[in-house]
């Protein structure tokens, strides 16, 4: 397929994903099956055009002063493709599967528009009431906060301590320009793709099949590491969903001590079993039902609570998210939060840890949330989070932003919207 085919096949998927309000990734996967003719390059430059809309919808929107599935399209070849209008034009000629040109009147009005200066409510890329939102989270920087959340993402990886270390795996991903995370000293990252690139399947490779590394953002890596877990120590992973941070501090305590991982939906825990075969972790137990969790009340050293949330912070991954998120959601994950967080200090230790984590960018949900549990619950207190940051970073003082806890993100950090709070048990 050319460039006008793979426009006008990106148009149909996003028209169907505003029809029925659908995920991407299954809008994209039933037109890949009705459409086998496509092959592998073509389906990557789709989904390509198709996230790149979702994420620059608000802009694309404003270059054409609509927002149909066609002006979407082009608006994120225009944006993200570095391609001009005529340039486009020119790529659609003789090709009988693209969409109309470009009209004299779209030409026009994209030229004029590119001329301008880009309102902060385009530039931002999100739904409106999530606006304020973003303001109360960042300020005067809100705008190029939430222009960061519509970028592409990295490929982000984790070397695995207990089969070697990162220069190893950097090694063996050579041939992918994969280079060392900022930040994580264990991490690996492989660039944004361009155009119609796509990232390495490179869970396909040896390194990957011998456990030597997993997929994990940066920003993960960074919190598993601010848990401080040492090896010895009892460890509950309250969500541990398919397990990312519970390998992450298997690698950390070296295989010493024990990490219960558990997850109130069991379904979520099934790729657990596998991970923790492939990656060689033998002091991870999992604890699906509630009477695995009762004798373990009042004595772990460390309970991590990655609590369910908007997932506002990975926004440039699933940017369809949030074009479907309601404030009802936002409510409904408060109220949830604070159940789980309520719950989960009852497994803390006196003087151990309870390691608040979720991957929202909103203030309710990260510094607002941790201050009302400890309005409930006195007998916790925040660490000095400052002080946590330097201890784990030094190199880094002014990356995150410290508040009742620490706050990352793609404008800051460069890895996906991730908080942290560290309240220990007095």
């Amino acid at each position: 397929m050319r460039m006008g085919g793979r426009l006008a096949a990106a148009m149909e998927v996003l028209a169907d994903i505003d029809g029925r309000q659908r995920p991407a990734a299954e809008a994209l996967r039933d037109w890949g099956a009705a459409h086998r003719f496509a092959g592998g390059g073509d389906r990557a430059a789709i989904g390509n055009i198709v996230y790149d809309a979702l994420r620059r919808r608000r802009s694309a929107a404003w270059l054409f002063d609509a927002d149909s599935p066609r002006a979407l399209a082009f608006g994120a070849v225009l944006l993200e493709w570095e391609e001009t209008a005529d340039g486009v034009n020119a790529l659609l000629s003789d090709d009988r599967f693209a969409p109309p040109p470009l009209s004299d009147d779209e030409l026009q009005a994209v030229r004029q528009r590119l001329a301008e200066e880009m309102p902060e409510d385009a530039r931002a890329d999100c739904p409106d009431w999530c606006a304020p939102l973003l303001k109360a989270a960042f300020g005067e920087d809100w705008a190029a906060e939430a222009a960061a959340l519509a970028r592409r993402p990295p490929l982000d990886l984790r070397a695995n301590l207990l089969k070697g270390g990162r220069d190893a795996v950097l090694a063996d991903l050579a041939a992918t320009g994969a280079q060392a995370t900022a930040i994580a000293p264990h991490g690996i990252r492989i660039a944004p793709i361009e155009g119609s690139g796509r990232h390495p399947n490179v869970q396909t490779g040896e390194a990957f099949a011998e456990g030597r590394f997993e997929v994990q953002d940066e920003g993960s890596q960074i919190v598993s590491e601010l848990a401080g877990v040492q090896p010895g120590m009892q460890v509950l992973d309250y969500c541990a969903g398919a397990g990312g941070k519970s390998l992450a501090l298997s690698a950390a305590m070296r295989n010493q001590g024990q990490i219960f991982a558990h997850d109130a939906l069991k379904p979520r825990l099934a790729p657990i079993v596998e991970r923790i075969k492939r990656a060689g972790s033998r002091n991870i137990q999992v604890a699906a039902g509630p009477d695995d969790l009762t004798p373990l009340e009042g004595r772990m050293d460390v309970v991590l609570v990655d609590a369910p949330c908007t997932g506002s912070g990975t926004w440039r991954r699933r940017p369809d998210t949030k074009w479907r998120l309601t404030r009802q959601q936002l409510d409904a994950r408060l109220a949830e939060q604070a159940q789980i967080l309520d719950m989960a200090a009852a497994y803390v230790k006196p003087g151990g840890l309870l390691a608040y984590v979720t991957c929202s960018v909103f203030q309710e949900e990260n510094d607002g949330q941790a201050k009302a549990f400890t309005e409930r619950n006195p007998a916790f207190a925040p660490e000095d989070h400052a002080a946590l940051w330097k201890h784990h970073f030094p190199s880094h003082e002014d990356r995150a932003r410290i508040g009742m806890g620490v706050s990352l993100s793609p404008a800051r950090t460069g890895t996906d919207g991730f908080y942290f709070c560290a309240l220990r048990r007095t």
